[in-house]
């Protein structure tokens, strides 16, 4: 399965130990991670401006992750799906690898619900999401 965790999942589950790093280990070694460029930016942007994480803790949180992704090149979309220019950036960069879901805390992706065949849920419903889908 093709998944990618939005940029609250990935700064949540180097935050704290709870529901997105038990998600992200578990996607790790059962499944395909999607991501691109611009949210691995959007990741080192945020854990330095909101969490003022070091340059050198947030080049190390980057490290630990990054080999695992399979990085795309975000799909250009038709039209504006979101207010926020970032949830469509998540949405071309699913589309671009052809995921099966998308990970995510925002209330504005949630609402969704799904995207060209691309299920958006919370990330402590993924395992009942990947039990329904095999």
């Amino acid at each position: 399965m093709k998944v990618l965790l939005d940029t609250n999942v990935l700064i949540a589950a180097f935050i704290s130990h709870g529901t997105c790093a038990d998600v992200l280990e578990y996607c790790v070694l059962n499944h395909d991670l999607i991501s691109s460029k611009p949210l691995i930016e959007e990741f080192q942007e945020k854990l330095k401006s909101k969490f003022r994480f070091s340059r050198a803790e947030v080049t190390q949180a980057t490290k630990l992750f990054t080999p695992v992704l399979q990085i795309v090149v975000p799909e250009k979309l038709e039209a504006r799906i979101c207010r926020d220019p970032d949830d469509d950036l998540v949405l071309a960069t699913a589309s671009a690898g052809k995921c099966n879901c998308i990970l995510t805390g925002d209330k504005d992706l949630l609402a969704l619900k799904t995207f060209q065949n691309i299920d958006i849920l919370l990330p402590g419903d993924f395992w009942r999401y990947e039990a329904s889908e095999k």
